[in-house]
Parts: structure tokens; C-alpha cells; sequence
């Protein structure tokens, strides 16, 4: 059974968190991270605004050493006054072009690292940017590469009790915004059927099913009603802003920029 799970078959992939990039990455050409509340959402508007975004797990000792080495602002909480940006996307629609920020994210920004570290230069994906990142990736398959787009999902805590350290948690904004991505890829390269896997024609379809209602059912999620909590629904309707950026952010030298820029 060897090498079941890499869907080699097919050309477009999907799966979810560390455990699925670990198999499918190693066997495909383009990784694409999806981490819809927030992280890549977050990456998709400050880039497209002309600034760059440098990943880091926590806001840790590392985290403030960073920041200082690169010459960027270290992200923060955004329930904190003190910090001007966090992974707050509608507080970063006003980041000025520029700017260095290391961002710290549990998830996306830990499994983009962690794709970087093999050398590869991983997408940040989103619905926001969806048709962007869809047009390089039907590119990527005329040109007979293949693809592999990663929902991050979310970490039970651990038996700690260690908030984000714990099993996976699917979680379905990641599942819309990847589904967003391969539907775009779909319709800019009229791709058959037979080239995604069932797994990526799966993801494909929630989004379809979704895609009438973006921003209710973002805010209905695990993860909307969690922000909403907070107050932040403004990062969820940003965030449910399907094809609102035209920006593909890779990233290269530990940091996110505009493909092409």
C-alpha cells in the first residue's frame, strides 16, 4: 500500500494540515497553504499592498529576535492598542507599501515554513485571491507540473492543554478557500475531471455548494462564530471577499512577495 496516499495519479491534490503536506508535498510540483481565518488571508492583502510578510509560529523571544535582524515590525495581538498590525486582514488593508512584518501563525505560517525548509517556495492561498493563485496554478499544469493545495485546519489543544499544539482539527473555511482555489485552477485551464483528485473534487465541490453564501457561512464556522465572539467580524467579511485580491504571494528568502514583483 505503499504510496496510496500521495494521489499521485492526479495532477491537482488536495489535503489537510502537517500530516497530508508531509506525504504530498515531497510529490508535487506547487504547494498552495490555505489558512482562511486568518493567516493567509492576512498574507494575501498586506502583499497585495505592497508589503512583505515573514512567517513565524509564535510571538515568542525568536519571534522579537527576527523582527530586529530583518528590519521588520513584529505583528501582535490585535486586542492590543500598543501593535498597529496583526492577522487582523481589515486592519492590514491599511499597511502601508513597504513594510516588513514578521506574522505569527500556529498553523499557516508554520506549515509554510515547514514547506520552505525543503526547499520549495510555497503559495499562500485564500478565497480572496482564489482566481489569482487558480491562473498561475492552471499555468503550472499545462506546463506539466503537478499541485497540491493544503487546508492548515486548526489544533486541539494537547493533553497539556497547550492551546494549537494538539491533533488536527479540519476546519471548514480552509476546505471552502482550498475548494475556491481549485475551482478557479479548473476553470482557467478547462481542466477535465479526471485530472483532480477525488479528494480536490471534494473540496471543489463544498465550495460550489458554499460559494451563494461565502460570509454566513464563514461566520457560522467553528471559527467565524470564535471571531465574532471577539467582535471581529470584520475579518471574517474580509476574509469571505471571494477574488477580491489580484495577488499570487510566494514565498522566498523567508518572506511572502507578489509573484512577479
Amino acid at each position: 500500500m505503499t504510496g496510496v496516499g500521495e494521489q499521485r495519479p492526479f495532477r491537482v491534490r488536495f489535503g489537510w494540515g502537517g500530516e497530508d503536506l508531509a506525504v504530498l508535498a515531497p510529490d508535487s510540483d506547487t504547494v498552495v497553504i490555505v489558512d482562511v481565518l486568518r493567516f493567509t488571508t492576512a498574507v494575501s492583502v498586506a502583499v497585495s499592498r505592497g508589503a512583505q510578510v515573514l512567517p513565524w509560529r509564535w510571538r515568542d523571544a525568536a519571534a522579537v529576535s527576527l523582527a530586529a535582524q530583518q528590519g521588520a515590525v513584529l505583528a501582535g495581538r490585535r486586542e492590543d492598542p500598543t501593535s498597529p498590525w496583526s492577522l487582523s486582514p481589515a486592519a492590514l488593508a491599511r499597511i502601508p507599501a513597504g513594510t516588513r512584518l514578521v506574522l505569527p501563525s500556529p498553523n499557516g505560517a508554520t506549515l509554510s515554513a515547514a514547506v520552505a525548509d525543503s526547499g520549495a517556495a510555497p503559495v499562500a492561498g485564500c478565497l480572496r485571491n482564489a482566481a489569482a493563485v487558480g491562473t498561475v496554478l492552471a499555468a503550472d499544469l499545462a506546463a506539466g507540473r503537478s499541485v497540491v493545495v493544503i487546508a492548515a485546519g486548526e489544533r486541539w489543544p494537547d493533553p497539556d492543554g497547550r492551546e494549537h499544539r494538539g491533533p488536527l482539527r479540519p476546519a471548514v473555511e480552509d476546505l471552502l478557500g482550498a475548494g475556491a482555489i481549485i475551482a478557479r485552477t479548473v476553470e482557467a485551464g478547462a481542466l477535465p475531471r479526471a485530472r483532480l483528485s477525488p479528494e480536490a473534487r471534494a473540496a471543489l465541490a463544498a465550495f460550489r455548494a458554499a460559494e451563494p453564501e461565502l460570509h454566513d457561512e464563514l461566520r457560522a464556522s467553528v471559527s467565524g462564530r470564535e471571531l465574532l465572539a471577539l467582535g471581529w467580524d470584520d475579518d471574517v467579511a474580509s476574509a469571505a471577499q471571494l477574488d477580491a485580491d489580484a495577488v499570487v504571494p510566494v514565498l522566498r528568502d523567508g518572506a511572502f512577495t507578489a509573484l512577479g514583483g
